[in-house]
């Protein structure tokens, strides 16, 4: 049996068109492809607080400085600077000779906290013992107890506030370094030092005697209002109102040296 050709090429076009219309009525009816989810977008990188108070230059006339030493090998260079202020006499009778910057660091950043790290101080604590008048269920804060205090206060008391700054400006850098590797990797230490300086300037100062209280081994501030203050105010109250008010004219001198703006009331 002889199959004509053209006869095979109408068949072959209509097998073509039969599929080619049974695919374009499929895709017609079926369903339409599940659109594709957007991308939530990546979150933003936390941005950097804005600094406050941007640490002012060192003074111009200054003759050119040695670079800084590593942070961890700052003590000789720190202790003579700061012996050069203070004085040979008075840096070796306060000033504890290790750790010294980050033990300022330390500090400062706690003394707006409810507890200072003792350990860390960077200088010794007064001398003498606590005095209170009365006994343990009805006590007060001896004036006495303010002499412990006054040596070191009449040392601040004579400080060039001006100088102190230039030392801390010099070594700023290590003083970002040290407040840095205390979890604040994004923060900016002379906006704290100004914060605390703030805080402590707030100090309120009692009228009249300073009621006590000692449940255990330490006396409390019998008032729950002083009590709950920060550690660094609690400790200027302790040292009495003619004593404070030194450490307050000292302090408010060393912000007017490290602060671009001043206090808000």
């Amino acid at each position: 049996m002889t199959i004509n050709r053209p006869v095979i090429g109408v068949a072959a076009a209509v097998v073509v068109a039969a599929a080619g219309t049974w695919y374009y009525l499929q895709s017609r009816h079926a369903p339409p492809p599940p659109p594709v989810a957007a991308q939530p977008p990546a979150p933003a990188e936390p941005a950097e607080p804005p600094i406050q108070h941007p640490l002012p230059d060192g003074p111009a006339d200054s003759a050119p400085k040695a670079p800084l030493p590593a942070l961890a090998d700052s003590d000789p260079a720190m202790n003579d600077a700061l012996s050069q202020v203070l004085g040979n006499a008075v840096a070796k009778e306060y000033l504890l000779p290790e750790n010294i910057i980050r033990h300022l660091v330390v500090t400062i950043d706690n003394l707006p906290r409810q507890k200072v790290a003792v350990q860390k101080r960077p200088i010794g604590p007064a001398g003498g013992i606590f005095v209170a008048q009365g006994d343990e269920l009805h006590a007060t804060l001896d004036p006495q107890n303010f002499a412990r205090y006054q040596p070191m206060v009449a040392v601040i008391s004579k400080l060039d506030m001006r100088k102190v700054a230039d030392v801390y400006v010099r070594f700023y850098p290590l003083f970002q370094h040290a407040y840095q590797d205390l979890g604040y990797p994004n923060g900016y230490f002379n906006d704290r030092l100004v914060q605390v300086i703030d805080n402590l300037l707030a100090t309120p100062q009692p009228a009249g005697p300073i009621a006590l209280v000692r449940p255990n081994v330490m006396y409390l501030f019998a008032d729950p209002a002083l009590e709950s203050r920060p550690a660094g105010q609690k400790l200027l109250i302790r040292m009495g109102p003619e004593n404070a008010a030194v450490i307050k004219a000292k302090l408010t001198e060393l912000r007017a040296a490290v602060a671009a703006a001043p206090p808000q009331r």
